[in-house]
């Protein structure tokens, strides 16, 4: 146990034992506090055994619990405590967070501010969320900072695909929100309703009002299930599955592991989608399974695509194509899923075949469904949408266009790149600096050149690694010599299946920005 100095009169420490008191006395602290419910994990002290430990060396004690999204009540009580109590003073939670945090907004109550206004307030903690946070409070430390995110659970999405090929485990995609909300940032676990933006306010859903001097909003987008009639009934059962949700990826693996034959769909809504390549790499990795195990001869399989092309950026279509021809898939561009009846196994589809709108059931033993996908209710209601329903940004700068200290990144941003973890990997440092520009009252200062990633999984060991910016521009990361982006690499599969997760987990949400630097206004192309 090693205390945190904040200030002469406070220091915050991990948890304390019983055992720790005589070394605590003996550093000078008269008083205790605990920040800490009782019963969080096995084996924790009690709050009465450590107040029994203070008092019995003399020292004041107070037990100040509090959990994710606590609220201005417990900012009082600890500012209270912090002006009653003899200093110097010890709070104590797991980690010695919460106490930081608490303690940095009980000084801003102490000096007459509003423990509801921040100096960024940032809505979604998603992977766009933390990892603006970190790049931000890695350049000025000490700022007041919150992230509203309501989940507990966060995921690495682009694991999914994976999962479902039975490559990674699922619980290897999931961490607990808590544990990566980064030191000094308030976690506000409740959702965002609405926003006032004239007067610099967000509406929480359980009516509390935050204020805010800086915005920055990424909660990502809605999967409209709802929007396929009978899909949501279906899914996990009949055959009917999903690599855009945790809970059904492993269903994928269990359905392309126990195929012996048969008619296999693949689905692709209109745009705008998370990870464009993601419902062919479903197919893709199924398709290899049947080969290496000998059944894709006995294998009928379709891809439907809404689009007009299989993939968006010509230059890595032709590596498709020749996946397609190889596994034998048959190909319908513009055929959209309409319905679903999951019983009866038939799925519905809507094909445009030059003037010709048809509608064309199709029979099917295992289908992996992509719901369409749009902007968040709350998002959409807003007067700081675009017309498409998504947060307006300037599409370099991610700054709202009527609004200079707001801004959008990742999946909710109305921009032309594609939504990938990638492009929110390079998005948050620019919004990181334009956002503490907005906070000095400069205009932005960074600009971001629509780059996203979309490894395009066409076998199990082998990666085509798309790479490209607004307008389909390419912008490979690596020499040709070393990866050549429009073929199958198995580099690019290393990369994906090694490389990609602890960069995740350890440089990104932690605001590290490794081939992510921002890049000045005009020097981004």
């Amino acid at each position: 146990m090693t205390p945190k100095t904040l200030t002469p009169a406070l220091r915050v420490s991990p948890q304390i034992a019983a055992s720790d008191m005589a070394a605590i006395a003996a550093s000078g602290v008269r008083s205790i506090i605990c920040n800490r419910p009782d019963g969080e994990e096995a084996g924790q002290p009690t709050a009465a055994s450590i107040a029994a430990a203070a008092e019995a060396h003399g020292l004041r004690f107070a037990h100040i619990p509090v959990a994710a999204g606590y609220g201005q009540g417990d900012v009082a009580a600890m500012a209270r405590a912090l002006a009653e109590l003899p200093a110097p003073v010890l709070a104590y939670c797991r980690s010695g967070a919460r106490s930081e945090q608490l303690a940095t907004m009980a000084a801003a109550v102490g000096k007459g501010g509003d423990a509801s206004t921040w100096d960024i307030l940032v809505i979604g903690g998603g992977s766009a969320g933390i990892a603006t946070a970190a790049s931000i409070l890695r350049r000025r430390p000490g700022i007041r900072l919150a992230i509203v995110e309501p989940s507990g659970d966060h995921y690495y999405q682009p694991g999914w695909t994976m999962v479902g090929g039975g490559i990674f485990a699922p619980e290897d995609t999931r961490r607990e929100e808590a544990a990566l909300i980064p030191a000094g940032v308030e976690w506000i676990c409740a959702a965002a309703a609405s926003f006032d933006p004239g007067n610099d306010r967000v509406v929480l859903a359980d009516g509390r009002t935050l204020s805010y001097r800086v915005l920055v909003v990424c909660p990502g987008l809605k999967l409209d299930w709802d929007a396929i009639p009978g899909l949501p009934a279906a899914l996990g059962q009949c055959g009917v599955t999903s690599n855009y949700r945790y809970d059904l990826a492993p269903y994928t693996d269990r359905l392309t592991r126990e195929f012996r034959g048969g008619r296999a769909l693949f689905t692709q809504p209109p745009m705008p989608i998370k990870c464009a390549g993601a419902p062919q790499k479903a197919m893709y990795l199924a398709c290899h399974r049947w080969e290496r195990d000998g059944v894709l001869d006995r294998a009928q399989v379709q891809f439907h695509a809404a689009t007009p092309a299989l993939f968006g950026v010509a230059a890595y279509v032709p590596a498709l194509e020749a996946y397609i021809a190889r596994y034998g898939i048959d190909l319908q561009l513009q055929s959209r899923l309409v319905s679903i009846d999951g019983a009866a196994k038939v799925a519905v589809f809507e094909q445009t075949r030059g003037e010709e709108v048809r509608r064309v059931e199709e029979r099917y033993d295992m289908i992996h469904v992509v719901p369409p996908q749009v902007a968040p209710d709350f998002i959409a209601a807003s007067p700081l949408a675009a017309p498409s329903g998504f947060l307006a940004v300037d599409e370099a700068t991610l700054c709202h266009p009527g609004y200079a200290n707001v801004f959008a990144l990742g999946d909710v941003a109305a921009t032309t790149n594609a939504k990938t973890a990638a492009a929110a990997r390079k998005q948050a440092p620019v919004v990181a600096v334009n956002a503490l520009a907005a906070l000095d009252g400069a205009a932005p200062v960074a600009a971001y050149d629509g780059y996203g990633s979309c490894p395009l999984t066409v076998e199990a060991g082998r990666i085509v690694l798309a790479e490209f910016g607004y307008g389909g521009k390419l912008l490979p990361s690596f020499p040709k010599w070393l990866i050549e982006g429009t073929r199958p690499s198995r580099l690019s599969w290393l990369l994906k299946a090694k490389v990609l997760p602890p960069v995740y987990w350890h440089g990104m949400l932690r605001g590290r920005e490794w081939l992510a630097a921002p890049r000045p206004i005009g020097q981004t192309m």
